[in-house]
């Protein structure tokens, strides 16, 4: 019998609090090596913390397609890792395979039909990759903007993202230049993400929305307006986005990361004011889920995977080692202090 360590859900934050890692505890429990007919045992290298999480750790997360954490029980979510044994027919020793259920812990005996196999030739070994870039992050920014941003190249286009220092907006904001937008402006917390955005990743410009005046810099950065908005934060700042769009422009609604510790509904509702701008503006505003596209995610997968090889998309990351230090990593994410996407590295 193997000793493994995993990561439980200790307490919730309740629906109008601000995680801890407290709300997390370590545990050491044994697990038995012994496979049933289609388990595979594997190793995890990788996890990965999200926003959408902080719904998870409510008794009701607000989202049909969201299942709650349960009090005691192992946490899950996106994880990368290399099968040790298996008695399933679609997975060998070696194989490196991913989830979006995997569990937080060290080594796990999972189902063989759950789980992904993936090339790491894809994305030249760096594993981390298939949970960010070229993996559900990178394919929510990629479908995100096919999807619902409407970008045409040639239609002199202008893309404000919000959160563009975070796994998904670095992504967005690089697709939306690379597929046409001739101008792609960030806003992101700090002045080392405003730099890593416009120096690294090649936005036309960035907006400190803790320091700047955040309407007298749209206006600045973007003197054409506003035509496509990739909406992660919701809140005040997509109030101030959206009251400088263009007629008929587009919001992708992809995440409200501003909204996620309050009891509100998804998406959280929108001042008088906001509605009546995208009503006299017509501008859609419809929400993106991007398990409803899955049937595109193989060759938009390939993709991003081609555009990370040739570096037209750059990735960041923030790794931080131990599956000890999960809750500390997730609880930071939630504040910002991630650039790019937050990575736990367990092995």
């Amino acid at each position: 019998e193997m000793q493994v360590k995993r990561v439980v859900l200790n307490s919730r934050p309740g629906n109008n609090g601000v995680p801890d890692p407290e709300n997390f505890r370590l545990e050491e429990v044994t697990v038995s090596p012994d496979l049933e007919d289609g388990e595979v045992l594997v190793r995890t290298i990788y996890l990965s913390v999200d926003p959408y999480m902080r719904c998870r750790m409510n008794e009701d997360t607000g989202a049909e397609y969201l299942t709650p954490w349960q009090l005691s029980e192992c946490v899950d979510g996106g994880g990368v890792g290399v099968v040790q044994s298996s008695r399933c027919s679609t997975c060998v020793e070696g194989d490196v395979v991913t989830s979006f259920n995997w569990p937080w812990q060290t080594q796990a005996v999972l189902k063989g039909s759950g789980l992904q196999k993936v090339d790491p030739q894809l994305v030249d070994g760096q594993l981390s990759y298939f949970l960010g870039a070229v993996g559900i992050t990178g394919l929510t920014a990629l479908l995100g903007i096919r999807e619902k941003g409407h970008v045409t190249k040639g239609a002199n286009q202008t893309m404000v993202v919000s959160g563009a220092a975070g796994a998904c907006g670095s992504i967005a904001g690089q697709i939306g230049r690379l597929d046409g937008c001739v101008r792609v402006v960030g806003i992101c917390g700090s002045e080392e993400k405003c730099n890593a955005l416009v120096k690294e990743l090649g936005f036309s410009a960035a907006i400190n929305y803790r320091q700047d005046d955040i309407p007298a810099r749209l206006k600045e950065t973007c003197p054409d307006g506003i035509d496509v908005y990739f909406d992660n934060v919701g809140g005040d700042i997509s109030d101030t986005v959206i009251a400088q769009m263009n007629n008929n422009s587009h919001v992708i609604l992809c995440g409200q990361i501003s909204q996620y510790n309050k009891d509100v509904p998804y998406p959280p509702p929108l001042s008088e004011e906001t509605q009546e701008n995208l009503r006299r503006k017509n501008i859609t505003r419809e929400r993106f889920m991007v398990l409803s596209y899955m049937s595109k995610a193989d060759a938009a997968l390939y993709e991003l995977s081609q555009w990370v090889r040739s570096k037209k998309i750059k990735v960041l990351e923030t790794v931080v080692n131990g599956i000890e230090n999960m809750g500390v990593a997730f609880c930071s994410m939630m504040k910002g202090g991630n650039t790019g996407k937050q990575i736990i590295k367990i092995s």
